[in-house]
């Protein structure tokens, strides 16, 4: 959990007077918000490479029914006692304990089964539960069909009496997404035996009529190192638009495949515990008085419960819950559909909620407080968390009915292109304190468009784009023959996403540009831009008006490969996406002699044929002829690049992504002694200071610049930059809370190929540039900011206008510096390769 300035304040405002009653209170961390590439100097990404192997291999496991019934048992094999568990000092379940304790659950009557969901980046299990009264098979197709009806033919679906009667409302709690924030996975296990055991009617009836879904630790890796992070150094509940991690794939499969109408996602640490709906701005592409409607009704009862528990301020330390959609003006928005339960909402979620328990046992208090105290405050906040998803059950209960209906609609309005419904008193009845700044809709187009043939920039990266849709359950066709649509002509071969359809809020927001929402509130809690459209690197049209019903296509369920290698000759391997990029290391690491040709495409020659046939296959690029020559009078030899990288872990995974051999290096390895002879690059975004080294080691670093190269971004390369004297730039940081995609102009060589489009966070850009010094990217004049949150500085500066026209990308002999995030959470894939030719570059000149 982060908190915004805003609600610091807020915290505070409540928590103060109380607090000084109560020697053992706990509170809120108040320190402000750290942004990801501002981290402390010596905290460089240093996840081992056999994370990132892990994350990108792994396969999604297919959680569908199937044919079996429930329940679904299975003998786990335990996993090592481990001793260094952090989650054994407070007094709660080791992740070695947990597969013992499924066994034991699983043994306690016919309630109760357990599927692996997956396996985390450090490759521990990832553990889904259903509670519910057993089922035949025959009652588990029947299930699973009434589930498929009400997405796939809402309209049938919402008259169909058969489900209003036997459909049994999924309900899904995820626990310890954050691994240091631990107590909803022992809340969990402490509810599953109480319904395993119990058989009161109420417990009978609830089973009866619902399924119940508990990921027992959604971060193994976190839960026992004791870090926010997986084993990718990566903030899961910032990754759902990406998918980038195991985990998050797996969360992911469960939205589609189970289609829960309520979730919880348990976090920690705010007191007293927040519970959502959140404050503005809401993201435009839900239906949103569908949920908010749900969402609040349900924070209130889960309030209820919390305050219910007799916990208070003087005696416990503990504030009575807050509501921010009730409490709050801004600072805990559900804008990006980053997090699981706004990522939930497009999966038809009707009720979805974040919810932090409120006595802080992590970080600092981890490693302070006296063993007796940190585990009184885990007890009251199992007891919280166990609260909050009791309230969430009778709600289910109670609301079934319209809860599935509710579903249904989501899905209709969708799949007949209904308009959304702005939230106000009248629509949404019995929730307080609506406003005008709660109104977000959006205008959906007709359609999308990822065209074939010429017209289109990549053909792997609209396979890729068009995969990941998929994946994502967003429906996507491909036309048999040419086409026109809303008066533009179309290639046989072209992908058509159609908006018309269950889960077109989905669809429209990875494909849109988004908003710019900089007037719109003061603050963010998170990002505020993002667009797969214009940053994965594919050519996407937006189609506002037409009809699809002459347009000959056909429903796909995977992108046609476009792998090629040209039958004879030498071959031309372009560097347009992440995927060419890895292909090209492997050639190097093979020892394949590669030249790069002027226009930055790379020259293979014709005896590694077989080599490029086995990566077209593995990365799906194409190797195409070519006549350009690849002896050394053509172009300039390119060798294999070991990157010593002092980065983000986003920007450590996209770097092992492009299949980069990389050093993770920051000021206390340097200081501790390092061999810059078996490296030769550095980049540099965060982790290194040049004025806080030992001169021994900052004397070894010049001399390293001196005659290799760097590759630095942001305010920490530049900084490099400047103490070495390579580049004779003038860095400019503009607000270091903005944000969001801008468009850009393509001038360089490192650029080449790149979209008109890029990621900025924290931006920076260059002026006074010295001679020798090239501008690669520019920011684009007039306004740059496509959709985000990017204002200008109270004393007028340091907004989006003042860096209009700027220099966002220069190189020189040594060095390439980026202003942008072409990296970002290894997220904007169609930017990877100017940070992969930047590499590549600098290490040879």
């Amino acid at each position: 959990m982060r908190l915004p300035p805003v609600l610091i304040a807020a915290v505070l405002a409540t928590t103060t007077g109380s607090l000084l009653l109560a020697p053992n209170s706990a509170t809120a961390d108040r320190k402000p918000p750290v942004r990801e590439g501002s981290a402390p100097a010596d905290s460089a990404a240093r996840a081992p490479a056999s994370a990132a192997r892990n994350a990108l291999a792994a396969p999604v496991t297919d959680l569908s029914a199937g044919t079996g019934g429930y329940p679904r048992e299975q003998v786990l094999a335990p996993d090592p006692e481990n001793p260094a568990d952090k989650s054994i000092k407070l007094g709660l379940t080791p992740y070695h304990a947990i597969a013992p304790k499924l066994n034991e659950l699983q043994g306690l009557g016919d309630r109760v089964s357990v599927e692996v969901a997956g396996r985390s980046a450090g490759g521990h299990r990832l553990f889904l539960v259903t509670v519910t009264a057993p089922e035949t098979a025959r009652q588990a197709r029947a299930q699973e069909r009434m589930r498929e009806l009400i997405e796939n033919a809402p309209q049938a679906a919402a008259k169909d009496t058969a489900i209003k009667a036997l459909y049994k409302t999924p309900v899904f709690f995820n626990n310890n997404i954050h691994g240091n924030e631990w107590e909803g996975t022992d809340a969990a296990l402490k509810l599953i035996q109480q319904l395993a055991t119990a058989h009161d009617a109420k417990t009978t009836a609830l089973l009866a009529h619902n399924r119940l879904y508990f990921n027992i630790t959604a971060n193994p890796d976190g839960r026992i190192a004791g870090t926010r992070t997986n084993a990718n150094g990566f903030d899961l509940n910032r990754d759902f638009i990406t998918a980038s991690q195991p985990e998050v794939r797996a969360m992911r499969q469960i939205a589609i495949d189970k289609q829960p109408a309520v979730m919880l996602d348990l976090h920690g640490y705010v007191n007293g515990t927040l519970i959502e709906p959140t404050t503005p701005p809401h993201g435009e592409n839900y239906e949103y008085d569908l949920f908010l409607k749900n969402t609040y009704a349900n924070a209130l009862g889960m309030e209820a419960a919390v305050n219910g528990l007799g916990y208070t301020p003087t005696k416990d330390g503990v504030e009575p819950v807050q509501i921010p959609f009730r409490d709050q003006q801004e600072g805990w928005d559900d804008w990006p559909p980053i997090f699981t339960p706004q990522y939930a909402a497009f999966h038809g979620t009707v009720a979805a909620h974040t919810v932090e328990i409120p006595m802080t046992v992590n970080n600092s208090a981890y490693d302070t407080l006296p063993v007796e105290e940190l585990r009184r405050r885990s007890s009251i906040n199992v007891d919280v968390a166990g609260a909050a998803m009791r309230a969430t059950l009778d709600f289910a209960q109670s609301h079934r009915t319209s809860l599935i209906a509710d579903q249904i609609e989501v899905f209709r309005r969708g799949a007949t292109g209904a308009a959304q419904v702005p939230v106000s008193a009248e629509t949404v009845p019995g929730v307080p304190g609506i406003g005008p700044e709660d109104v977000y809709t959006t205008d959906f187009p007709r359609a999308y468009v990822i065209p074939a043939g010429a017209v289109q920039r990549s053909a792997t990266a609209a396979g890729r784009l068009v995969d990941h849709l998929l994946a994502n359950d967003v429906r996507v066709t491909r036309a048999t023959g040419d086409f026109r649509l809303a008066g533009r002509s179309y290639a046989k071969g072209s992908y058509v996403v159609d908006l018309r359809q269950p889960k077109r809020g989905l669809a429209n927001v990875m494909l849109a540009d988004g908003r710019d929402i900089s007037g719109k509130v003061s603050t963010m809690y998170d990002i505020s831009g993002w667009s797969l459209g214009r940053l994965w690197g594919a050519t996407v049209e937006r189609v506002e008006s037409g009809g699809l019903s002459a347009v000959p296509l056909r429903a796909v369920d995977a992108a046609t490969r476009v792998g090629y290698v040209a039958p004879r000759g030498d071959l031309r391997l372009r560097l347009d996406t992440p995927q060419e990029i890895a292909a090209l290391n492997s050639l190097l690491q093979q020892g394949v002699s590669v030249r790069q040709d002027s226009d930055g495409s790379a020259l293979v020659p014709s005896s590694a044929r077989a080599k490029a046939v086995a990566l077209a296959r593995a990365y799906d690029v194409a190797f195409d002829a070519t006549k350009a020559s690849t002896k050394a009078s053509q172009g300039t030899a390119l060798h294999r690049v070991r990157v010593a990288a002092a980065v983000t872990a986003g920007e450590l995974f996209a770097l092992r992504e492009m299949n980069f051999d990389v050093v993770p290096v920051s000021t206390a390895i340097l200081d501790a002694g390092f061999d810059w002879s078996t490296v030769d690059v550095l980049f540099v975004s965060s982790g290194l200071d040049h004025s806080a080294l030992t001169p021994a080691a900052r004397t070894a670093l010049d001399a390293f610049l001196a005659t290799r190269g760097l590759v630095g971004r942001g305010a920490t390369g530049a900084e490099l930059n400047a103490a070495a004297g390579l580049l004779a730039v003038k860095p400019v940081e503009g607000n270091g809370d903005a944000n969001g995609v801008v468009r850009v102009v393509n001038s360089g060589t490192v650029t080449t190929g790149a979209p008109d489009h890029s990621f900025v966070y924290a931006p920076v850009w260059f002026t006074d540039l010295g001679p020798g010094v090239r501008v690669e990217q520019s920011y684009a004049t007039g306004d740059p900011l496509v959709s985000g949150h990017w204002r200008p500085l109270d004393d007028g500066t340091g907004g989006p206008t003042a860096a209009a026209g700027q220099a966002a990308v220069v190189s020189g002999p040594h060095a390439v510096l980026f202003g942008t995030e072409p990296l970002f959470r290894d997220h904007p894939k169609g930017e990877f390769p100017q940070v992969g030719r930047a590499l590549l570059t600098v290490s040879r000149s």
